[in-house]
């Protein structure tokens, strides 16, 4: 819901038509603008001046000579939106313009999730330093990549000693060019065969350059607890902060028991663990089929049934990529059991063996979720949004899930203020990545600005048609760059590689 104050400004003009921007940077001013500044602080009615790529001033400002002026009147002005996991990198490379990210307001994207990133960080940064895109990136180090450096194909098991300190080595530099600090991906091979030990270790190492651990936990399901225990357990041991990636409860059996994960953060925090979660507002995930199966036993028929009867059911559970039989992507593994005349534990087994042998892995959209939960999540005083989305997924969230938050949670339901969402979208999430200078729209930021209708903005991406592109969003800034007008890419690249404060 929105504030009673915004309400009154939103009825102080009607909604106006910008007329065309530029894509090159220029000084500008916005102008009678509703400014919700990314803090949580209630909208005001105020007047914002950017100058070389930062905001320069707030409140009420005449235009000055050959200032651009844009006229706002009956728009939010907000920070970009702060995507804290996204693989919208995935292809970024020949889709510069990023319209499925800009078209949702969002101008920075934090990568290196799920335990993989390119290594060394220092070459990564440099490409894009060398060929930027519309957005902004910063990305964390991979443990399931740094795995591969050392151990090679041979990773299945815990890594020995040596093996761990040579991923603090890489990992070490990787810190000092600039990775925001750990990611994991704990149900993935082959970061699964890790122990806590390892983590621990690898955790410790980017503690002396003030990082971060961010983790796809190695349950979302079966020990969802345990998993979140080892979180916490980082975060106190290491001394650092620690979040929770796309959190959710996968697992008929939890649906309903936020509270209970919720509590254990809250006890964590109490206790001076800065522990934190992101969270999407979609009922399914994304992700490999084989991740359902943690002991990898995929000819246990026992356990097929469970995956079934407790994750997610055979209807719920959609082929998203499968390269023995494409034309069975966006079947259900029900439909495939019609199609074939088996049951559905036999279809998911055959599909995981078809798969295998043909050196692939079987992709899926898993509805596994429960909406009660989510938005116990998302209203949670320390989460922020993320999308965990890519440009090319068959997955709505890629498209849609930041003007899908302000129209749901915001416009319908009323569960959060326009003020809170921003916050979670903006200044919380800049504070979760260690962002110093992004979020929040105060004096000497960087110009990273969003300007949108809060009556009108929304996702239309769904699972059927999932790269439709969102609405509501004006215009979009890039370090006071124009790159979104009236949804259209305006052709600039003024993204910049976020290092970790401190970093060379």
């Amino acid at each position: 819901m929105m504030s009673r104050t915004l309400v009154s400004l939103l009825l102080i003009a009607p909604l106006v038509v910008l007329p065309a921007g530029h894509a090159a940077a220029a000084d500008f001013i916005v102008r009678h603008a509703v400014v919700v500044d990314g803090t949580g602080a209630v909208a005001q009615h105020v007047d914002v001046r950017v100058a070389d790529g930062r905001i320069t001033a707030i409140g009420e400002l005449a235009p000055q000579r050959d200032e651009q002026v844009v006229d706002a009147h009956g728009l939010v002005l907000a920070p970009g939106f702060i995507d804290t996991h996204s693989h919208h990198d995935r292809g970024l490379d020949s889709q510069l313009d990023a319209l499925p990210v800009t078209s949702q307001g969002v101008t920075t994207i934090v990568i290196g999730q799920d335990g993989f990133s390119q290594e060394p960080i220092a070459d990564l940064f440099r490409r894009y330093e060398a060929t930027p895109a519309a957005i902004n990136i910063a990305s964390y180090a991979g443990h399931n990549s740094l795995r591969e450096e050392v151990m090679g194909a041979d990773a299945s098991h815990a890594a020995t000693p040596a093996q761990v300190q040579a991923m603090r080595q890489l990992l070490a530099a990787d810190m000092k060019a600039g990775a925001l600090g750990l990611s994991t991906g704990l149900e993935y091979d082959s970061g699964l065969y890790s122990t806590r030990a390892e983590v621990l270790a690898l955790a410790d190492a980017v503690a002396p350059y003030g990082g971060r651990y961010i983790s796809h936990m190695r349950s979302e399901d079966r020990k969802v607890w345990d998993a979140l225990d080892e979180l916490l357990t980082i975060g106190r041991e290491a001394k650092i902060p620690v979040q929770v990636s796309h959190a959710k409860l996968a697992m008929t059996d939890w649906w309903g028991q936020a509270d209970r994960f919720l509590g254990m953060l809250d006890k964590a925090r109490a206790e001076g663990v800065d522990a934190t979660l992101d969270v999407y507002p979609y009922d399914s995930w994304h992700s490999e089929l084989i991740v359902l199966w943690p002991k990898r036993d995929f000819g246990n028929r026992a356990t097929a049934e469970f995956v079934l009867k407790h994750l997610s059911p055979a209807d719920g559970l959609r082929l998203s990529q499968f390269k023995p039989e494409p034309d069975l992507v966006g079947k259900s593994v029900a439909d495939v059991a019609r199609l074939r005349g088996t049951d559905d534990a036999d279809t998911v087994m055959a599909l995981i063996r078809e798969s295998e042998a043909a050196h692939s892995t079987a992709q899926v959209i898993s509805r596994s979720m429960d909406g009660r939960d989510i938005a116990k999540f998302i209203a949670w005083p320390q989460a922020n949004i993320c999308s965990d989305g890519n440009l090319d997924g068959l997955h709505p969230r890629g498209y849609g899930t930041f003007p899908r938050v302000l129209r749901m949670y915001v416009r319908e339901q009323k569960m959060l203020t326009l003020e809170q969402a921003v916050h979670k979208m903006t200044g919380l999430a800049a504070q979760h990545m260690g962002l110093r200078d992004r979020g929040q729209i105060r004096v000497g930021a960087a110009a990273d600005l969003v300007l949108f209708d809060p009556r009108t903005v929304a996702d239309r991406a769904t699972y059927e048609k999932p790269h439709e592109l969102s609405v509501g969003i004006a215009r979009v800034w890039v370090n006071g760059t124009l790159v979104l007008a009236d949804g259209k890419a305006t052709g600039a690249h003024p993204g910049q590689v976020l290092r970790r404060q401190g970093a060379r």
